[in-house]
């Protein structure tokens, strides 16, 4: 499905957030308090945009991983965006659930609207608990419904109704999943689950910041 919706990934992103996709990376980058010893790996990095906003700061290094191929091959042909980072962004194939990578490699581990798509939600946070350093930081940026009873009204309407039609019909999709991504958010934890669940499998000091009436919520959490 993945694969499918790759080619016009990051138009569809783009039109149907209404441009907010940028703030909403840019700011959860931000929170990451990005240092210039700081080792980046972006999980479910998919076209590469988090991973680029994430070398803007100019940390150290930067790897961007996905199990989507295509996903993967179009991260690499866009490459750096000129005047964005003199850091270049490596790109690597692997699943989210068992990361090939050696444990307390990173210093931040990030992933932005990948983790209500694991099939096994724990398991997917303990590889980013695993991959981290001590003190290193989990940078989630993932969809929330608002709390705001009119603002979650007309957000509902919207993406159930409206935007699975013409993000298909932008997407020329076939797979359906525009159709399944609005309801993995409204099946998907709400912010206070997700931080009791980032604690449970052993993530320290979490907050939850939400953006744009509450459509998103940046989490970080500490590896203690």
């Amino acid at each position: 499905m993945f694969n499918s919706l790759a080619p016009r990934y990051e138009l569809v992103n783009t039109l149907f957030s209404a441009g907010r996709d940028a703030y909403w990376r840019r700011r959860a980058v931000e929170l990451a308090r990005v240092a210039p010893d700081d080792d980046v790996l972006d999980v479910a990095c998919g076209t590469g945009d988090f991973a680029r906003a994430f070398a803007r700061p100019h940390p150290r290094s930067v790897i961007g991983c996905d199990f989507a191929h295509d996903m993967l091959k179009l991260a690499l042909a866009r490459g750096e965006t000129p005047g964005d980072s003199t850091v270049p962004i490596r790109w690597c194939e692997g699943d989210a659930q068992n990361l090939p990578f050696e444990s307390a490699r990173f210093s931040i581990v990030s992933c932005a609207f990948g983790v209500r798509n694991l099939a096994d939600l724990d398991r997917g946070l303990r590889e980013m608990l695993r991959v981290l350093r001590t003190g290193g930081r989990a940078v989630i940026l993932e969809f929330t419904r608002p709390r705001n009873g009119m603002a979650r009204a007309v957000y509902e309407v919207y993406s159930s109704r409206i935007m699975p039609v013409l993000a298909s019909w932008v997407s020329r999709d076939r797979t359906g999943a525009y159709r399944y991504l609005p309801r993995s958010v409204v099946s998907f934890l709400n912010a206070e689950q997700m931080i009791d669940r980032l604690t449970e499998v052993g993530f320290s000091d979490v907050t939850s910041t939400p953006l744009t009436m509450g459509v998103v919520t940046v989490y970080v959490a500490r590896r203690p």
